[in-house]
């Protein structure tokens, strides 16, 4: 997978002016990766841990580190960045940072972007549109009373078990399944996402990078580079180098935190529970999810489980926990002390005005925890049946509550059980008749049971209540397109149509209208649908393969011609720097 392992990332001639900025500065470091020898063997990482590689056969753990393979390729893409930050500045982000000069906003972004679609392609990511919208509108709440309200962030959901999150480039932040089953509360899952804010809005990302060029090693830049590379070869060799880049990026996150300070942890603890205050959240939470994490390392001493990747990236100790208490009683007992941040900078209005007021006013959480977390624990399963077999275990124990309930009605759904988790959801609904969530699942159930018009009318009812809800409405065209009949890919066009024009980033929303248009008997939209959700998959020359193809057809017309000419000039340099620096589509056949 990982052809330019040993060479670091090099590319061999090429026009700089038609490539991406963030694939252009990937080519510009010209990075040789001290911590990757030739033909993958291990080395020392400044002289201090030495990775050790696993052999060929043992690829699902890390001798050297213990994790689990899928998840420590996963951190690698996204902890690196936060351990690199976690340097030896003892000071606090300074107006005369030229961490702002070495990568602009828009190729902050770039990165962010190209990292995601690069997590997706490889099957990380955990996409669904209840558990997005809920994540979303958590994440969204606490940036918008963060420090930097108009700084952009992209939050996403991992499917790994491992109690983890991450802060990245182009405020990108990850979030492990693992630790939302890990959390006894919302407000400690809000604590986490203010921390990672922090880290963003305070630049400690940004300037780890500018550290680790100063170093003579851009960290995310050559990671960055070998994650895009990782697709480009195949066979064991491959297999063997991409681990050796695992291992040893993995050894450089662990001699950071040999070398690791806490000021950037401390400061990101101090912003996040003033954040988590304003957004109206308890700013103890914070301290209490350290305990719990705190606890399991306790615990682990023992044997009984690995020590969580978040205290490997995110050290807990009592003296931090006592500070974080301390700091969110001084709020309690202070509210002033963080009011000051929301004063409106609106000129139109009274300079008394305070708009922290506003997120006071919505205070708590969302009342979603329960139903998000347990649907979090169905789709992390291994399987949909090992979940139902882990719900049938626990109502052995004790009746399974409301969320437990749900969350078995999701996995009987999952596993093909139609009928049964219908049941499960109208048995539900009974005691909360207006509940959207276990109404959109009956809706489901009802569907794919056969059961057409009972399904339509829920999800007619949905529509009606919450329109252009981006759950309901995938969800919807979903079902009617697996009904395979124009009429109902006609009926699931009209349904998504409404969120096409701010659809143009969202990958499940571009498979789900491509299927549409398919079902419908638009071929054309159809294939540009797919094309694009190849390009968000990480696949943009497939992509541009799609898209040449689709030019090629004799039935477009001007509009779709031009559409189809635009978008391929569009990724066609991103196409061109991949294929400069050695990497093509393994899937895409050689001529």
């Amino acid at each position: 997978m990982m052809r330019a392992a040993a060479r670091g990332v090099q590319g061999h001639g090429g026009n700089a002016a038609e490539r991406p900025a963030a694939l252009r500065n990937i080519a510009a470091s010209r990075v040789s990766n001290p911590c990757i020898h030739a033909r993958g063997a291990p080395g020392r990482v400044n002289g201090g841990f030495t990775p050790s590689l696993p052999p060929p056969r043992i690829l699902d753990r890390f001798a050297s580190t213990g994790f689990p393979l899928r998840p420590a390729v996963l951190t690698l893409a996204l902890v690196l960045a936060l351990g690199a930050a976690t340097g030896r500045s003892q000071e606090l982000p300074d107006i005369g940072s030229s961490a702002g000069e070495l990568i602009t906003p828009a190729q902050q972004a770039e990165y962010g972007a190209m990292l995601l679609a690069q997590l997706r392609h490889h099957d990380y990511l955990l996409e669904d549109p209840l558990l997005d919208s809920w994540l979303d509108t958590l994440g969204t709440r606490l940036a918008a009373n963060s420090d930097q309200p108009r700084q952009p962030f992209t939050f996403f959901l991992m499917r790994q078990r491992e109690v983890n999150a991450f802060a990245t480039l182009g405020g990108y932040i990850g979030l492990n399944a693992g630790l939302v089953l890990a959390a006894e509360r919302e407000d400690e899952v809000a604590a986490v996402l203010a921390h990672e804010i922090a880290h963003v809005t305070q630049a400690h990302v940004l300037r780890g990078v500018e550290r680790a060029q100063r170093d003579q090693l851009p960290i995310l830049l050559a990671m960055l580079g070998a994650i895009v590379a990782a697709q480009a070869a195949g066979g064991n060799s491959s297999d063997d180098a991409a681990q050796a880049a695992i291992v040893s990026a993995m050894g450089l996150m662990q001699q950071r935190q040999i070398d690791y300070t806490r000021s950037n942890e401390h400061e990101a603890d101090r912003i996040g529970i003033q954040t988590l205050a304003r957004s109206g959240f308890d700013p103890m939470a914070m301290a209490d999810f350290f305990g719990t994490m705190e606890r399991r390392s306790r615990v682990n001493q023992a044997g009984i489980f690995d020590t969580p990747d978040y205290l490997r990236t995110h050290p807990v100790n009592t003296t931090r926990i006592s500070e974080a208490k301390e700091r969110a009683g001084q709020l309690a007992r202070a509210p002033q002390a963080f009011d000051a941040g929301m004063r409106s900078d609106n000129p139109l209005l009274p300079s008394g005005v305070d708009l922290s007021a506003t997120a006071r006013a919505a205070a708590g959480a969302s009342g979603r925890f329960d139903f998000a977390r347990e649907r979090m624990r169905v789709f992390s399963a291994e399987t949909p049946r090992a979940a139902i077999r882990d719900y049938e275990r626990a109502a052995t124990r004790r009746p399974l509550g409301a969320a437990q309930r749900y969350g078995l009605a999701v996995a009987r759904l999952r596993a093909g059980e139609a009928s049964a988790a219908a049941g499960e959801f109208d048995a539900l609904l009974a005691k909360a008749p207006n509940d959207a969530w276990l109404s959109l699942g009956l809706a489901e159930a009802h569907a794919r049971a056969g059961r057409h018009a009972q399904a339509d009318a829920l999800f007619d009812a949905l529509l009606r209540a919450t329109p252009d809800n981006r759950a309901v409405v995938l969800t919807y065209a979903a079902a009617l397109a697996e009904r395979g009949s124009p009429e109902a890919g006609r009926r699931a066009q009209a349904v998504l149509r409404p969120l096409a024009a701010r659809a143009g980033d969202d990958a499940v929303f571009q498979r789900t209208m491509g299927r549409a248009h398919e079902v419908a008997g638009d071929a054309v939209r159809a294939g540009e649908a797919f094309a694009e959700a190849a390009y968000l998959g990480g696949r943009a020359e497939q992509a541009l393969v799609q898209l040449n193809r689709l030019k090629a057809r004799g039935d477009l017309d001007y509009y779709a011609r031009a559409r189809i000419d635009a978008r391929i000039a569009q990724i066609t340099p991103t196409v061109l720097e991949l294929k400069r620096q050695g990497v093509r589509d393994p899937d895409l056949k050689r001529r």
